[in-house]
């Protein structure tokens, strides 16, 4: 059965969506956005054939097979829900829910229905990240005993820097957490192949008072608007956290979205018992292997060079560079390949839906941490 996608949220990331399923040659029927004004807005701007209404409206539509999420996220549950409820597969935006209790609920919801649940950790899908997880894998640097690293953004530096991740209301009590942590933390618990276990957290609101603009903002642009509110911030600029992930594996992670001239550097390191790998986001293209014994290297983005379980996330030949929108596009075709093959039982490759309710306990372990100044058991 062909699929046919529709789209909710068309801002930066709901735009990413939608060009990574037009590569791939998926039918998107129709778009919604925040009204029925928005909706036909984008759809005209984007050249999609049908702008919903509602929710209801879409998860009505029986032409549709497939609905991706790119919402605020406390809109995450209410639409997962309803549309695995009206037999659609979702892949939705990380993180899946506001708190655990919401993530669980989709978990089950999702098995009952019977749909492909999938989340958005298209960080994953950088070619260079499925070879450093094949490396460790076939023990090429020994046993993983360090990992490190961080995810630093400016993009909310300044008072000014407005965004709707800012409230609570609609993003959650974590926002740097939540928002690009949660990307390190699962890229570096699938590449080693351990989870995090216990965690000891520092969080810190670095600008305390911002400047609500009362137009719109769209994520990434600066506020226009000439009038604007002053609002306390309570959620995360700033986050350092210890790790120890199974089988004595170490680890600490820092996440800031207030570090000036870091636009969207994702950085981790691990160190084995014979080797180290080392990436960075800002730099995709290359993967560093560190030896004691030998010269350390350099291995480019080359599906000649890669392993037979990376090669195929490589696109492109050797040279010809491959980033952030390629990711979607390497995500949406591993979901859409379950979704076609139709056996909901078995192994899925994407991060699911378990994988985002995993998350959400990682992200509530890390704020009883912050707040008890204490390490703190991640619940299973």
């Amino acid at each position: 059965m062909k699929q046919v996608a529709a789209v909710i949220g068309l801002g930066f990331v709901g735009r990413a969506h939608l060009e990574a399923l037009r590569r791939l040659g998926i039918e998107v029927r129709g778009v919604l956005g925040s009204s029925r004004e928005r909706s036909e807005e984008a759809r005209q701007s984007l050249g999609v054939g049908r702008s919903y209404a509602s929710l209801d409206e879409l998860a009505s539509d029986s032409s549709v097979t497939v609905v991706h999420i790119c919402t605020p996220n406390y809109l995450h549950f209410e639409e997962a829900s309803r549309l695995l409820r009206a037999g659609k597969h979702v892949l939705c935006e990380k993180p899946l829910a506001v708190d655990s209790r919401e993530s669980e609920m989709l978990v089950k919801i999702c098995r009952e229905s019977a749909r492909a649940g999938g989340v958005a950790y298209n960080l994953r899908y950088y070619p260079l990240c499925h070879e450093a997880k094949a490396i460790v894998a076939a023990g090429s640097i020994g046993q993983p005993r360090l990992v490190h690293g961080s995810f630093l953004q400016d993009w909310l530096l300044y008072p000014t820097d407005w965004n709707w991740r800012l409230d609570p209301k609609f993003g959650g009590e974590l926002r740097a957490v939540a928002d690009i942590g949660t990307h390190w933390l699962d890229l570096t618990m699938w590449i080693t192949g351990k989870k995090v276990t216990e965690v000891c957290a520092d969080l810190a609101t670095i600008v305390p008072v911002r400047k609500r603009p009362r137009g719109r903002v769209e994520s990434f642009q600066k506020a226009t608007s000439a009038s604007a509110d002053e609002v306390s911030i309570t959620t995360d600029d700033y986050a350092s956290v210890l790790l120890h992930y199974e089988n004595g594996l170490h680890g600490v992670m820092s996440v800031s979205q207030v570090s000036p001239g870091r636009k969207a550097r994702l950085w981790y390191e691990i160190d084995g018992t014979q080797g180290s790998l080392a990436w960075n986001s800002e730099s995709p293209n290359t993967l560093w292997i560190g030896r004691r014994d030998a010269a350390s290297e350099l291995l480019p983005k080359d599906p000649g060079l890669l392993s037979p379980a990376a090669r195929g996330y490589a696109a492109y030949p050797g040279g010809h560079a491959e980033g952030y929108p390629d990711t979607f596009v390497q995500l949406f075709r591993d979901f859409y390949s379950y979704v076609e093959a139709g056996d909901f039982q078995a192994p899925q490759k994407f991060p699911n839906f378990q994988t985002g309710h995993e998350e959400l306990l990682l992200c509530e372990a890390i704020a009883k941490s912050a707040q008890d100044r204490a390490w703190v058991p991640v619940a299973s």
